[in-house]
């Protein structure tokens, strides 16, 4: 027979801690390991019974709850840390995460949602209530890129210009390139320069490769 689950409460409301302690209690395959009131005796108190599971309120008296959260990770790192507060704010949310709790549920949560995270925590699982979950997943999701193009005070035909005079190539090049006369070409350059506030076609070449521009080979 497997060993029961072990959870410690930190919480300091009363009837709210009490109804959960009654929970867990009665619940197969769990055990309560301990209620702490305080931040500071959550921490004593997971030092001393080494439970597999916390159920961490974030409002706690003296050390709150993310501070008592970092400090049982930091003396036993195996134990899994689950959030149950009122606070749904997402730098309530975060802050807990970077603390190293490995799940997030508000105080609406039902019984068997508490109980699902309970064992999915010492189950090695992340567990988040509802709403949360997709949160989360958006914050750590890799975000597209919203870089601006290179010198947006040039427009579309002065910027592939200067692609063009960064690869080295010529005003007659450049203007067989883009089927445009050499006139034209002369003054999307002059304006390029002007734009880019530099001296000379050097100068240009400089600014355009630093901003990537000109590294394809030439053809």
């Amino acid at each position: 027979m497997s060993e029961p689950i072990r959870v410690l409460i930190a919480d300091d409301h009363p009837l709210y801690r009490d109804g959960l302690s009654a929970l867990l209690d009665a619940a197969p395959g769990l055990e309560l390991a301990g209620a702490a009131t305080t931040g500071v005796e959550a921490v004593e108190m997971a030092r001393r019974t080494k439970p597999d599971v916390v159920m961490m309120d974030l409002r706690l008296p003296g050390l709150n709850g993310i501070g008592a959260t970092r400090g049982i990770l930091a003396a036993s790192p195996y134990i899994a840390v689950v959030v149950l507060t009122m606070l749904d704010d997402d730098d309530s949310v975060f802050a807990a995460l970077r603390a190293g709790a490995r799940g997030y549920l508000l105080k609406g949560a039902d019984h068997e949602q508490i109980l699902r995270a309970v064992r999915a925590a010492a189950a090695g699982e992340a567990i988040f209530g509802a709403g949360l979950a997709t949160r989360v997943l958006a914050y750590f999701a890799p975000q597209a890129s919203t870089a601006q193009a290179p010198f947006p005070q040039l427009t579309d035909r002065e910027r592939e210009v200067l692609e063009l005079v960064a690869q080295g190539r010529s005003n007659s090049a450049i203007a067989a390139r883009l089927q445009l006369s050499q006139k034209t070409i002369r003054n999307n350059v002059s304006n390029i320069l002007a734009k880019l506030q530099v001296a000379d076609r050097a100068q240009a070449i400089v600014r355009a490769r630093d901003a990537g521009l000109g590294h394809q080979s030439r053809t």
